[in-house]
């Protein structure tokens, strides 16, 4: 912290109310594990702060709202860390969904299979523990569902099916095994309406932290003009490495690069 602090010439604080009383600090980043976020956010936009804030906001959705609520009434700024909506691949597959390329989706498929967590070795942290917000809902659950709400529309209904592969973890403190009590595969059935008419779309979702030589992050909507095919095998970097494919009826698939306006170089 204090080389950190003294590199680039700026305060350092220890305490977090000495954080929020300094008038030189605008805005803050909350990137801590999700059990005491919305605590920690509330007062940083108590005390005048705007937020960047890691997902899930909140344990709860009453505390979204209310922290929502506050954001408006402050008048201040939120955002969440969804950086997918920033790949350009991703506002590639957008921009072609917006200009009806694949006319009206018909089914949505997310398989988002990862390998993080399937060394049973890994010890026992908060991800382990389901009242500190851990588990794969979490972790790649909710960029699932921005992405699809983002993409093409929101959620209406949803059922899932939540297992624990990998049932107890050694605790590094104490050496002793710890129960997980956090899912680390889910499965989801969604109905979602469309951003740009009132239809509906049936989306299955399969997320694992659990698999391994997991296939990666992909994304499949299958529409009545055509295919679109977003995904990517990188299990050590969540973000590079995605290709965009599309087809029209009747066609192979071609890989799609991403609009000059959208590209940037890192």
């Amino acid at each position: 912290l204090n080389k950190a602090s003294k590199k680039h010439s700026i305060n350092a604080h220890k305490d977090w109310n000495n954080l929020l009383e300094d008038e030189k600090v605008k805005g803050i980043i909350l990137a801590t594990p999700p059990e005491p976020r919305f605590k920690l956010a509330y007062e940083a936009l108590k005390a005048g702060k705007h937020l960047l804030l890691e997902k899930p906001v909140a344990l709860k959705a009453d505390e979204v709202a209310e922290l929502h609520r506050l954001a408006i009434e402050q008048r201040l700024s939120v955002g969440v860390d969804f950086e997918y909506r920033a790949v350009p691949l991703f506002m590639q597959a957008k921009r072609l969904i917006k200009k009806g390329l694949i006319g009206e989706p018909w089914l949505i498929k997310l398989d988002w299979l990862m390998s993080s967590r399937a060394n049973q070795s890994r010890p026992w942290d908060w991800y382990s523990d389901s009242r500190k917000g851990g588990g794969v809902l979490g972790a790649l659950g909710t960029h699932a569902f921005d992405m699809i709400h983002w993409l093409l529309g929101p959620t209406e209904s949803i059922s899932a099916q939540l297992s624990t592969s990998i049932k107890e973890r050694i605790e590094p403190n104490s050496k002793q095994t710890r129960k997980v009590t956090s899912e680390d595969i889910a499965l989801g059935q969604l109905t979602v309406k469309g951003l740009e008419s009132d239809f509906t779309i049936p989306a299955q979702i399969t997320l694992s932290a659990v698999t391994r030589q997991g296939r990666g992050c992909w994304i499949e909507i299958y529409g009545s003009k055509g295919t679109l095919i977003l995904g990517s095998e990188n299990q050590k970097d969540y973000v590079h490495g995605f290709g965009l494919w599309y087809a029209k009826e009747g066609e192979q698939p071609k890989s799609i690069s991403p609009d000059k306006d959208l590209k940037f170089s890192k």
